[in-house]
């Protein structure tokens, strides 16, 4: 059964009030609701994984030509809003189910309870990678 990778950004969706203004019950109950979510879906056996990851300021970009030329670059970075914050893998029979889910990530509760309508990016987990240049220039034609 394929799986699907929902992406969660720190993108505010329909509030761009940050987290760090919004009450303390808002707060409970925005978490409350991915915990509701993510126990149904552990219950349905659609959840696979997830997890919350650290803010962007937080994180380090590494990039490398090889062991001598190394650079690590810390937080924080400029386009903030498009760090991932934390993702779900759920595995569903159909792309719509996934959808469907990724819609109700989306609608998890803001400020004065009202849905966030947060941007949510879903992706295919490929099961095996491509192994040759002729797999690797079929797979970019798919994708």
């Amino acid at each position: 059964m394929p799986r699907y990778l929902l992406i969660v950004d720190f993108q505010p969706g329909d509030d761009p009030t940050p987290l760090e203004e919004w009450t303390p019950a808002e707060v409970d109950a925005h978490m409350a609701y991915y915990r509701r979510l993510n126990d149904e879906l552990a219950a349905s056996g659609e959840l696979v994984g997830g997890e919350i990851l650290s803010a962007p300021d937080a994180s380090f970009v590494v990039r490398s030509a090889g062991p001598a030329a190394t650079k690590v670059t810390e937080g924080p970075f400029p386009e903030f809003s498009e760090w991932v914050a934390g993702f779900q893998v759920v595995e569903t029979a159909t792309v719509e189910r996934a959808l469907e889910i990724a819609a109700l990530v989306s609608a998890v509760p803001g400020r004065g309870g009202r849905p966030l309508a947060q941007p949510i990016q879903v992706r295919e987990v490929v099961g095996d990678p491509p192994r040759n240049q002729v797999e690797i220039t079929a797979w970019l034609h798919e994708a």
